[in-house]
């Protein structure tokens, strides 16, 4: 169990305090895929970084399998992998020399078994003996995520995985996460793709501001604003959005409107928009 209770983090920045993270509280239950859904500047990373021990809060508290994260951090980076969002894989080392050196240093049992079985599951066995500097990016990120499976870790913390892939790689990367779920482990990862968090999260919370606008399973966030969406065209050419609670709201609230419409399932992206006020 992961729990994060007010959790509060504070930078100064040229004599004025910035607020990072603002009281966020939740749990996450073990076996879940956990998503953090927000713009850059939503405090995201910031959270995942005091929850892996990478930054002390500055109020509040969070705790990974009962072991608090300012008192007990030794205890949580035993249990915990992660994949950060900068590759700091060794560029001229090949992918089996880096998942070697890092499991020496982490003294993994049984290590050339290890190295081979998390390279099968990213689907880079084949490539194991070539340099990173030859990788393409979406490969480098499998690389990551390798190294953060070697340790075996409880909890698998994935700070805006595919940032920067194009959406044929970023959806191959997509089917790695989901079969690493699918095993029972714990997966907390950030994103400002939607889509991902759509496609990949058992559940969500929406992060604005340094707060948590909303947390639920993508179709429990839709219900919380709106199953259907009326768009509606409007003379002048504005786009004008009706939030509907069912079908037949929908079809009562469209017979009412004049211009061109339509009537859709509403998205996490209408979600995101409705209770935040902004697009990502």
């Amino acid at each position: 169990m992961i729990e994060v209770t007010g959790l509060k983090k504070f930078y100064g920045e040229k004599g004025r305090t910035i607020t990072a993270v603002d009281g966020l509280s939740f749990r996450i239950r073990p076996g879940t895929v956990f998503g953090l859904l927000g713009p850059n500047g939503a405090g995201k990373t910031t959270t995942i970084r005091v929850m892996t021990t990478l930054g002390n809060p500055s109020g509040g508290a969070c705790s990974i399998a009962g072991f608090d994260v300012t008192r007990d951090p030794a205890s949580i980076k035993e249990r915990i992998g992660v994949v950060p969002q900068e590759n700091n894989l060794d560029r001229e080392l090949s992918a089996y020399e880096n998942l070697l050196v890092y499991g020496l240093l982490h003294r993994v049992a049984g290590l050339r078994e290890k190295i081979s079985e998390v390279l099968s599951v990213v689907e880079l066995h084949e490539s194991r003996e070539r340099v990173v500097q030859d990788f393409s990016g979406g490969m480098k990120r499998r690389l990551l995520l390798a190294r953060a499976l070697l340790t075996d870790p409880e909890v698998l913390f994935l700070d805006e995985p595919t940032i920067g892939l194009d959406p044929q790689i970023r959806r191959h990367f997509w089917d790695v996460i989901r079969k690493i779920g699918m095993d029972g482990r714990t997966v907390v990862m950030t994103t400002h793709y939607i889509e991902e968090a759509e496609a990949l999260c058992d559940m969500v919370g929406i992060m604005s501001k340094g707060k948590m606008v909303a947390l639920d399973t993508v179709q429990g966030l839709k219900r919380l604003v709106g199953e259907y969406v009326v768009d509606t065209i409007t003379e002048d050419g504005r786009l004008e959005q009706h939030m509907c609670s069912d079908r037949r709201e929908a079809d009562r609230v469209a017979s009412g409107l004049q211009g061109r419409l339509t009537i859709r399932r509403s998205s996490l992206e209408d979600v995101f928009v409705k209770l935040t006020g902004a697009r990502i």
